[in-house]
């Protein structure tokens, strides 16, 4: 597999997610917040893990060069979250999604990962708009996007679901290489 891109941050690093990361992706997509806000992925081995990141993650890495990217805090190298660029069916646009193991939430690493993320859609993949989708009661990442200067632009039905999500939209300012 070639090399793709890892972003930095002051306490983080970001860099795709792999095989190896598989017992840290079971663990966070059965966290309580991920279940009710994201959605239960049937992900309850080890096996089911490596499986959605082979058949999930790792093509769109390859086709388009980001995909899902795993949180590593700096200070001890602890896989603290997930966040990534999601070429999502249903929507009109590059994903920006993020989830966090529960000891982490609130400390400013959403935000921090999301926005060098958001950063690196314009600069290194040339992207000119972000969508984020959230569910209507997740205040939380409601508030993280509205800090990230997404700016609600409507409501949506993914396929194969029922659940009526609220639509964030993030543009790139012209001439000024910036998102609005």
């Amino acid at each position: 597999m070639q090399p793709f891109i890892s972003f930095e941050t002051e306490r983080l690093l970001i860099r795709p997610t792999t095989v190896e990361d598989a017992p840290f992706i079971l663990r966070l997509m059965n966290t309580p917040k991920w279940l009710k806000f994201i959605g239960d992925r049937n992900i309850k081995t080890l096996e089911n893990a490596q499986t959605y990141i082979v058949a999930k993650m790792i093509p769109q890495l390859q086709q388009l060069g980001y995909s899902n990217y795993t949180m590593v805090r700096k200070a001890d190298t602890k896989k603290i979250g997930s966040c990534g660029l999601y070429d999502r069916e249903g929507l009109d646009g590059i994903d920006l999604g993020f989830a966090l193991l529960p000891e982490y939430e609130g400390q400013g690493y959403a935000f921090e990962a999301s926005d060098r993320l958001a950063r690196a859609a314009i600069q290194e993949f040339g992207l000119t708009r972000l969508t984020a989708i959230t569910t209507k009661n997740n205040k939380g990442s409601q508030h993280l996007l509205k800090k990230l200067q997404f700016k609600l632009a409507d409501t949506v039905i993914l396929p194969n679901d029922t659940e009526e999500l609220l639509l964030f939209c993030l543009k790139k300012t012209p001439n000024s290489g910036g998102m609005e």
